[in-house]
């Protein structure tokens, strides 16, 4: 595990360790993407349908149009959407405008959200009459994307895509379950685990809903903390939303930063 901890580094505060662990020193997530170090940026790139996007950028008000200009220009080549991950600390401060001046667009923005995993609350159990089942082939992806598209709507093709491409390359960074009512999944989550950090990451907590309000929520992310104590890893990292925010506030965990996606679509 990563040494670089708010223990070991004094100085440091969390946003420091967040952005050096998983956003300067990023890894690929998977063995068909790889992560570059060009200018003043940090991207990923690989073929579709993987993530691929800004992950750290270190910019001034005298050079952030023509890096912009730089990376559009890039992803148009390679023809694959593009995602500028912003967070409400970089800069300059007016990034988020010359990135929609350069044709990307907003997606609402998220809370960073951080706990440590040692503070969860890791023995809650499901509600009666709820079973967790991990996912670990294309029938549990297909279960997982049916919770998402009953609890957000949309199209789910993609991450379906993504998801199993992980399961197939990278099983050991990803922990994925399902909540099953019967033969009914309610809820699904997952996380990925970022090598050679003290992070993993929750991700696509949705549940259909009518099932929404009974306790399902908490009880995936204490399996999914679980999991991450298992392995070593010292922290747990959400992008939350306004509806998921006060749930994880009262798990224990804290805001850190803002998030906002701007999409760039070929």
């Amino acid at each position: 595990m990563h040494t670089d901890s708010l223990n070991s580094a004094p100085g440091d505060d969390l946003l420091a360790v967040f952005d050096r662990q998983l956003r300067q020193n990023a890894g690929p997530d998977g063995r068909s993407t790889r992560v570059e170090r060009v200018g003043r940026v940090v991207r990923q790139v690989g073929p579709a349908p993987a993530w691929n996007g800004i992950i750290w950028s270190d910019l001034t008000a005298a050079d952030a149009d023509a890096e912009i200009a730089a990376q559009v220009r890039h992803f148009a080549s390679l023809g694959v959407e593009c995602e500028w991950k912003l967070y409400a600390h970089d800069r300059p401060a007016d990034l988020g405008r010359r990135l929609l001046t350069a044709g990307f667009e907003a997606e609402p923005e998220e809370t960073v959200m951080v706990a440590h995993v040692a503070d969860l609350a890791l023995d809650v159990t499901p509600p009666p009459g709820i079973t967790l089942r991990p996912v670990t082939d294309a029938a549990g992806v297909d279960l997982m994307t049916a919770v998402r598209d009953a609890a957000f709507g949309g199209d789910s093709s993609s991450l379906r895509e993504r998801l199993l491409t992980q399961l197939a390359e990278a099983p050991d960074t990803i922990a994925a379950v399902v909540a099953m009512a019967g033969d009914l999944p309610v809820s699904a989550a997952r996380m990925d685990f970022h090598t050679g950090t003290e992070f993993a990451s929750l991700w696509g907590g949705g549940t259909r809903p009518e099932w929404r309000g009974k306790g399902i929520y908490r009880a995936l992310v204490a399996h999914r903390a679980r999991i991450a104590a298992e392995r070593g890893y010292r922290y747990l990292q959400v992008d939350a939303s306004d509806q998921s925010r006060p749930i994880l506030r009262r798990l224990g965990f804290t805001p850190l930063t803002v998030t906002t996606p701007y999409l760039l679509r070929p």
